[in-house]
């Protein structure tokens, strides 16, 4: 079972999710999965409502099932999410104690809209699930279009951290803002629908 991976088509569930941020279907086939024990847990977090902040959310991890992946949809958005696709957290036998992966926009293949606040428009035929990146696609419209970028600043980072004692019996949810005072650095030429600024931690 894959949530999602980059080159592949998107399943029903994660056109749902990318594009209005619906679990419904995504759960369903979760449930499927696991059945066949192909998946150990599937896990629902806070949202960040204003773009800045953290949210965090405790899992079991299992032997059988060591690797994690996720997806957080971009809003607003056509169909834009940021993710990791089957992230190991073992090395050799023994879980690892941190690891830290910086996020990088997905387009889902399923809306063809160029901006963040672009209208629905349907992509058809369905295309495969692409990275975003400084070039691509290569439209001035593109929100994210920074031709003069070797790369895009990451739009969020995960930190997993193995917690050592015994864990609580139910997974404990927060979700904390960063104050308004603190502001992200921003481009000097933006495109006029959205801007794009630099990870703040």
């Amino acid at each position: 079972f894959r949530l999602w991976e980059e080159g592949a088509s998107a399943s029903p569930g994660v056109q749902s999710f990318a594009e209005l941020g619906l679990t419904v279907e995504l759960m369903k086939a979760a449930k499927e999965a696991r059945k066949k024990r192909s998946v150990g847990a599937m896990h629902r977090t806070a949202g960040i409502p204003n773009g800045i902040g953290h949210s965090s959310t405790e899992v079991i991890m299992q032997p059988r099932n060591p690797l994690l992946s996720l997806m957080v949809k971009m809003i607003p958005s056509p169909d834009w999410f940021v993710g990791v696709n089957s992230l190991n957290l073992c090395e050799g036998n023994q879980w690892k104690q941190e690891v830290s992966v910086d996020l990088k926009p997905y387009d889902a293949g399923t809306d063809s809209g160029f901006t963040f606040s672009s209208p629905n428009f349907p992509t058809s035929p369905q295309e495969n699930i692409t990275q975003i990146t400084s070039q691509m696609p290569n439209h001035p419209a593109n929100s994210f279009f920074y031709p003069r970028l070797k790369e895009l600043p990451p739009i969020a980072s995960v930190k997993i951290t193995r917690q050592h004692g015994s864990p609580d019996r139910h997974n404990t949810l927060s979700n904390h803002i960063l104050p308004n005072s603190i502001s992200p650095q921003r481009f000097s030429v933006t495109p006029l629908d959205c801007e794009v600024s630099l990870w703040s931690s």
